[in-house]
């Protein structure tokens, strides 16, 4: 797949806010591992700054985790997101250029809550991953009442699944017209992870032929969540953001399990070889 300019080469009169700001909201208790991977991702992938939304009581964990990334500490309750972390969210917007909701963001009640009010009320590009499509399977009508027409969700099967109320045999048998029907509907693009990973956005398809078995492994996701994030950032559109996220993303799985077998691949394998996807693929 054939890179774009952004990804080839940069102007040696530049700086970090010329690369995009990825916004990570999730984690909980648990479950601090998630965004991680996707701050890491975006910022491998040419992001000039990520920030990682996190609880507040979680914190501490985040400022010895987080190296290059900056964690923003928000309102929680135990552990878990809770809505009145909106205004918080809100005083950073203007210097986001997307957000990714939903690594480890836990399915509590009032983390929902946020969730469905992030979908609806904020006007940017957004990645809806992980626990964020389990809230907005429990209410779709907020996407025909959001603000951002830059919208990209990432379910795998399962998830998939509980979007659109069909089991997952029906859904593999018939995952081009559902995944298609369902982009058109909502007007978004939509990640259709699995074997051969498919991506959708009005009638345009791309099967993805990247990637191999050993990347069913945790995190992997998030990773994915990541990697698009920060092309948005860069300036790509939605959907080509996810077609070379997703090609990427699978040809660093290929390039890993050369090295570490699919049996002992990580998420952060996948990390680790997108230099050398970029590189053959320039």
């Amino acid at each position: 797949m054939r890179l774009p300019v952004q990804l080839l080469k940069r102007n040696p009169e530049t700086h970090k806010g010329d690369y995009g700001c990825v916004l990570i909201i999730g984690a909980s208790l648990g479950l601090t591992g998630a965004v991680c991977l996707s701050a890491r991702a975006a910022l491998k992938i040419g992001a000039g700054l990520v920030r990682v939304g996190v609880p507040k009581s979680l914190n501490n964990i985040f400022e010895i985790k987080l190296t290059e990334e900056m964690s923003l500490p928000l309102a929680d309750k135990g552990g878990s997101l809770t809505e009145s972390a909106f205004s918080q969210i809100e005083k950073v917007l203007d210097k986001v250029d997307v957000l990714v909701i939903g690594p480890g963001a836990s399915l509590a009640n009032p983390t929902r809550k946020l969730i469905l009010r992030i979908i609806r009320d904020v006007d940017k590009p957004i990645v809806i991953d992980a626990d964020a499509i389990s809230a907005l399977a429990s209410d779709l009508s907020v996407l025909d009442k959001r603000k951002t027409k830059q919208l990209i969700i990432t379910p795998h099967y399962q998830e998939f699944s509980r979007l659109v109320k069909v089991d997952i045999e029906e859904i593999k048998k018939n995952r081009k017209e559902l995944a298609g029907n369902f982009a058109l509907r909502y007007n978004l693009t939509l990640v259709l992870k699995g074997n051969r990973s498919l991506v959708v956005r009005n009638k345009e398809f791309f099967e993805n032929d990247s990637g191999n078995a050993g990347m069913a492994t945790a995190g992997s996701g998030d990773v994915l969540s990541g990697i698009i994030a920060g092309l948005v950032a860069q300036g790509l559109k939605p959907f080509e953001a996810a077609k070379l996220g997703v090609y990427l993303h699978g040809l660093s799985g290929d390039l890993a399990v050369k090295d570490k077998t699919e049996s002992c691949l990580i998420a952060s394998d996948l990390i680790d070889y997108l230099p050398q996807a970029i590189k053959s693929s320039l």
